[in-house]
């Protein structure tokens, strides 16, 4: 009953214009920085670190108002996909296309930042794409996310032996892959590599399917435009990554660096990234 209720109030919310419903993120962003001692604690030493590392404008509570719009965007973009389409403008969709048309398939990377979800649905309206998906442990929380997600042309796997398995055959086909590079992999799936001059516990795996067979990867990115305007969605080519799963892990480091630093505000600073998973060996000492 619960999870009934929540459903029904996040829907209800999903049906509101979307500037008010990402005002309405943005005050539970506060909400939860206020009211969140291990929030902040997450949240303001990554932020902070990284824009002094860059050399630019703290804007704390604007990264703070943003945090909670994440989540509010993605709720609008599940529940008005059509209309979230007519609010994304599209820049060097070229270089989509020209990948696209190789013929080897596409792996796509979208970092948490933005509109993210608005991505794979602007691909699947021209070919299918597969998606890895790791579960919440909060089955209410999974229940919503899956609901939300499910869309025409987009098929979501689970992060395991059998999702990759998915994804070698759509890749195989000459589909479309979809990864968020910046989530932390399970213990002994990935590699210790500096993310923002930190040791960070990575993924190699889009480079190991993009290699199997000269596959293009491109970073994405759904920069958030003024409230209420929708997203600036842009596509980066990046050069192969290498066979060594130390130097892409890296080398894929470096390319969500580099995405995230196109609006660094807009980023999921709570999230635990360089936290040490159960299984993964212990990242090298300074």
């Amino acid at each position: 009953m619960r999870t009934l209720l929540l459903q029904l109030s996040l829907k209800a919310i999903a049906a509101l214009p979307l500037s008010l419903v990402q005002i309405i993120g943005s005050f539970f962003g506060l909400l939860a920085y206020v009211g969140s001692k291990q929030y902040r604690s997450l949240f303001r030493p990554q932020y902070e670190r990284v824009v002094k590392l860059h050399g630019l404008p703290c804007k704390l509570w604007e990264a703070i108002r943003a945090s909670g719009m994440l989540f509010s965007d993605s709720l609008w973009i599940w529940h008005n996909p059509e209309k979230a389409l007519k609010l994304v403008e599209v820049t060097n969709w070229d270089v989509v296309e020209t990948a696209i048309n190789e013929g080897h398939g596409l792996v796509m990377l979208t970092p948490h930042l933005g509109g993210f979800e608005i991505i794979p649905r602007v691909l699947a309206q021209h070919f299918p794409a597969t998606i890895l998906y790791r579960p919440s442990r909060q089955e209410w929380l999974n229940e919503v996310v899956e609901t939300g997600r499910a869309y025409p042309n987009m098929h979501f796997v689970p992060t395991n032996l059998n999702g990759v398995r998915q994804m070698t055959r759509a890749l195989t086909r000459g589909e479309a892959i979809g990864i968020l590079p910046d989530q932390v992999p399970s213990g002994g799936e990935g590699v210790w590599v500096p993310f923002f001059g930190r040791p960070a516990y990575t993924t190699p795996l889009p480079a190991r399917l993009a290699n199997r067979n000269n596959t293009p990867v491109v970073m994405f990115t759904a920069k958030r435009k003024k409230i209420g305007e929708g997203w600036l969605m842009q596509a980066t080519r990046l050069t192969p990554l290498s066979e060594n799963a130390n130097i892409a892990a890296a080398e894929l480091n470096v390319a969500i660096e580099n995405a995230v630093l196109v609006a660094p505000e807009q980023f999921i600073w709570s999230y635990k990234r360089y936290k040490h998973p159960a299984g993964a060996e212990l990242p090298p000492t300074p």
